[in-house]
């Protein structure tokens, strides 16, 4: 069978191999603690799926438009400026099948063959596969632990071509859980502007953000910047939505057109009970969130806390989201049961084998020498998996 070289040229997630692994552990009946989770572990709220129920009884099961509905389109627009201040009309808003789909067709949207994207590494693990999807060239910005994996406009300039089309910013962050400051949000915004970049800002997690933090919104920072940002959010990680599978972008209106014709023809609208629900969710009261947030606040300080105490494992304090990178190198070179630790896969494949701990190799991030752990799991069982990470730790040879 001849396939495309566009489909040949996507690589398959790197973190398939543990999962695959955990669940067959699962299968047999095992006790597997698992930190890959990439979502909330709370419930969608009863008010939303409420008003899910609801639409199903009026029949609202019929097609939508394209590029979403009026009333959701109008409430995240709502939303956009009570929280931020942003003035957007709702024929600038797109909503979307989940962030992911968002992504998506922003990309095939702005990039062209041969364009350049910069993406800040380490970085989430789609980004790479969406812009090679849109036959261009995924740059990768190196950033450093000791600056809370956070790019610098000087090191966005080192990557700078006169290929390069945009800039995808995450904030807060999937790997890292960094969020960038007001002052190194403007400097990165003059530096768009300056250079005539999109960026592409996914803020999936703005309403998870700690310690005090605040989250800012790259579009806010001035009229020019503005008109240059796709803001791209949605409804999984703050609303616990995640199966709901809505997404939306916010953009100028000749964007918003085209990026709406282009899902006209490729997936037609989303889900129509999720995008009524999803009205109700923007409208409805908010509190929960805050319960949520503290809640995820406590775990990662029980985390940070619990892997520092193991010699050999490190972690900087993330600000926001829910996961945190936890460095290995330490134990890069050290057996177990006479194979050698030569990166983040071998280390997760051992641990997992040995304590029935499931991690994120990091190598899915561009980062080898780390592995990723989601706090998106109660206390106990975060207890229970470090507790077994620092017992694997002391099975090194």
């Amino acid at each position: 069978m001849q396939l495309s070289n566009r489909v040949m040229g996507i690589a398959p997630s790197l973190t398939l191999k543990i999962s695959a692994m955990e669940k067959e552990l699962k299968a047999q009946g095992r006790d597997v603690v698992g930190f890959g989770a990439g979502e909330p572990d709370f419930d969608t709220p009863q008010f939303i799926k409420d008003a899910a129920k609801t639409a199903l009884d009026k029949g609202l099961t019929k097609y939508t438009p394209a590029e979403g509905t009026k009333e959701l389109k109008e409430a995240i627009a709502a939303r956009l400026n009570a929280k931020y201040g942003l003035s957007y009309a709702p024929d600038c808003i797109t909503v979307n099948n989940g962030a992911k789909h968002s992504l998506f067709n922003v990309c095939q949207a702005i990039l062209n063959p041969g364009d350049e994207c910069l993406l800040p590494s380490p970085y989430w693990l789609t980004y790479p596969e969406l812009v090679k999807m849109a036959d261009a060239l995924p740059v990768y910005v190196e950033t450093t632990e000791e600056n809370d994996f956070k790019a610098s406009v000087e090191d966005l300039e080192k990557a700078l071509t006169k290929k390069t089309k945009a800039l995808i910013l995450n904030s807060p962050s999937n790997p890292c859980g960094c969020v960038y400051g007001r002052q190194e949000m403007q400097e990165i915004a003059d530096f768009a502007v300056k250079h005539g970049l999109y960026v592409i800002s996914d803020e999936i997690y703005d309403e998870l953000v700690y310690g005090g933090r605040e989250h800012v919104s790259i579009a806010t920072l001035g009229e020019e910047i503005k008109e240059r940002t796709i803001l791209v959010n949605g409804m999984s990680k703050a609303y616990s939505m995640t199966g709901w599978r809505i997404g939306y972008t916010a953009s100028v209106k000749e964007l918003a057109k085209a990026m709406g014709s282009y899902q006209s023809h490729a997936t037609s609208n989303p889900n129509s009970i999720a995008q009524y629900a999803s009205a109700a969710a923007l409208k409805g009261p908010q509190d929960f969130i805050g319960e949520m947030r503290h809640s995820f606040e406590k775990r990662r300080n029980l985390m940070y806390d619990m892997i520092n105490g193991i010699e050999g494992l490190s972690c900087r304090m993330p600000d926001g989201a829910f996961y945190i990178m936890v460095n290995i190198s330490d134990v890069i070179g050290k057996t177990y049961e006479g194979k050698t630790i030569t990166g983040s896969l071998d280390f997760s494949e051992m641990l997992l084998s040995a304590t029935l701990t499931a991690v994120v190799p990091g190598v899915a991030f561009g980062a080898d020498r780390f592995v990723r752990l989601s706090y998106a799991t109660s206390e106990d069982k975060i207890k229970k998996g470090i507790e077994r990470i620092g017992e694997f730790i002391e099975m090194l040879g």
